[in-house]
């Protein structure tokens, strides 16, 4: 099990080495995008979430909230700017 698990991280490794930085760019911007998505899901289910679902989205927001942090880090540490119309744009090819 644990030989399968290293040779799938080092697949993984593989391929983001082989991609260019534009796709490396686009992914980036990719996810903020899909997080910003899931972050906006997550608080609307809240809204309407039964009592035993309460916690469950309220861990899932806190999460998504996080990972959206750490994706805009790490895209303006690189220089990316996500505007309005770039995220129309990149919805599009999504």
């Amino acid at each position: 099990m644990r030989r399968v698990k290293m040779y799938e991280e080092y697949v993984r490794e593989d391929k983001i080495k082989d991609k260019t930085d534009e796709e490396k760019r686009l992914e980036l911007i990719m996810s903020i995008i899909k997080t910003k998505q899931d972050l906006h899901d997550s608080n609307n289910n809240f809204e309407y979430a039964e009592n035993e679902l309460i916690d469950y989205y309220a861990y899932q927001i806190k999460a998504n909230k996080t990972k959206l942090d750490y994706l805009i880090k790490k895209a303006q540490s690189k220089g990316i700017i996500l505007d309005s119309i770039n995220e129309l744009e990149i919805r599009k090819i999504m």
